[in-house]
């Protein structure tokens, strides 16, 4: 079940919390809501959206984005709540008094790796763009790795040591007595944070975060027949990692913009050609605009109003397949609204002559709309 109140709310911390503060509220909620301790009927439910409100407060990325925009932010910006299995209690205590809460089980002491976040970026392109294919350039801000302490946080010559308090284990334990025997309780260095290192110089162009935020730019490939609101995943390219863990993704939006040309129904192509009264009763070659460009299409005598063409295979090529769509020709017939004393007189004179048979068809207009746009 994913988290439906306000995440601070959640962890019961103030908006302008420190890190400390939101990984010392979350400890405290895992072990009041952990399945394996508490026997209330909705713990694994309310911990499992404690663990996403950690997990989305203890990220400086997430953080702003859900800060600024709430949850909808945080769909936009790619953001998945992690779900794992809870394990056994010894596990998870593993590794929430230890640093990273989705870390990894059962690992080593110290500080962990952890993967970048994603970044979701937009794009627009035009209707024959996504047709042929494009390349085009992107523009967002992403967190990188300081090039100064290469990730470490620590100044150029130094390096993090190991916490006097705990060793470098990142845990303390104290022992006390109850009914049952010695108990004995481990909890996060707090002098350290649970990372088992302290960083005594950090580095001055990053503040000892190891990371800075930067403008990058990104060249994607958008394939031919993309549809509009479809997103390209291009792995490994958004914010950097922690520790050396693996950078995020970038997802790509892509939009599409309306062509006044063409009506796009899935893979098929749909435009209207306006024929004169005349030109369908006797018949024309009249230029027809495709993806492909301009084309001559002959109409013969008779044309009707609503009849639909169609050129086989010009449509939307299909997305990450073979073939293409087609593309079907709506024909509108343009009455004349104005008309001149001698017009009107022929057209009399026609009117005395016509007769039923001129009119003989096969198939109702509705009929005919409708095979446009099956």
């Amino acid at each position: 079940m994913a988290a439906t109140r306000d995440y601070y709310e959640i962890l019961g911390i103030p908006r302008d919390a420190d890190e400390r503060t939101i990984k010392s509220a979350f400890r405290r909620l895992a072990r009041e809501l952990h399945p394996d301790v508490s026997d209330h009927p909705e713990a694994q439910e309310r911990f499992r959206e404690a663990a996403e409100a950690y997990e989305v407060l203890s990220k400086s990325e997430t953080r702003e984005l859900y800060d600024r925009y709430g949850r909808e932010g945080l769909r936009t910006g790619g953001f998945r709540p992690t779900d794992f299995d809870f394990g056994n209690l010894g596990d998870l205590f593993s590794v929430f008094f230890g640093d990273e809460l989705f870390g990894g089980l059962g690992g080593r002491p110290g500080r962990r790796s952890a993967r970048g976040a994603d970044i979701l970026a937009d794009v627009s392109i035009e209707l024959s763009e996504a047709a042929s294919g494009v390349t085009r350039t992107v523009q967002f801000p992403a967190v990188v790795e300081c090039g100064t302490c290469r990730g470490t946080g620590a100044a150029p010559g130094t390096s993090s040591t190991a916490c006097s308090r705990c060793g470098g284990t990142g845990r303390l334990q104290s022992v006390s007595s109850s009914f049952f025997g010695q108990v004995v309780r481990t909890q996060a260095c707090p002098q350290c944070g649970g990372a088992g290192e302290v960083v005594e110089t950090p580095c001055e162009d990053c503040s000892g975060t190891g990371r800075l935020t930067e403008r990058r730019e990104l060249d994607v490939e958008i394939p031919p027949g993309i549809h509009d609101g479809q997103r390209i995943r291009v792995s490994g390219e958004g914010h950097a990692g922690l520790l050396g863990g693996r950078s995020g993704d970038v997802y790509v939006l892509v939009e599409v913009r309306p062509d006044p040309r063409f009506v796009r129904e899935g893979n098929d192509i749909v435009s209207a050609v306006d024929l004169t009264m005349t030109q369908a009763a006797l018949g024309a070659t009249v230029p027809v605009e495709t993806l492909a460009g301009e084309q001559e299409f002959e109409f013969g005598p008779g044309t009707q109003p609503g009849e639909v063409r169609v050129l086989r295979g010009q449509g939307m090529p299909v997305l990450q397949g073979r073939g293409r769509g087609d593309h079907r020709v709506l024909v509108n017939v343009a009455i004349p609204a104005h008309l001149t004393d001698e017009q009107r007189g022929l057209l009399a004179e026609f009117a005395r002559s016509e007769h039923e048979r001129n009119y003989g068809s096969e198939g109702g207009l509705f009929e005919r709309l409708r095979s446009a746009f099956r």
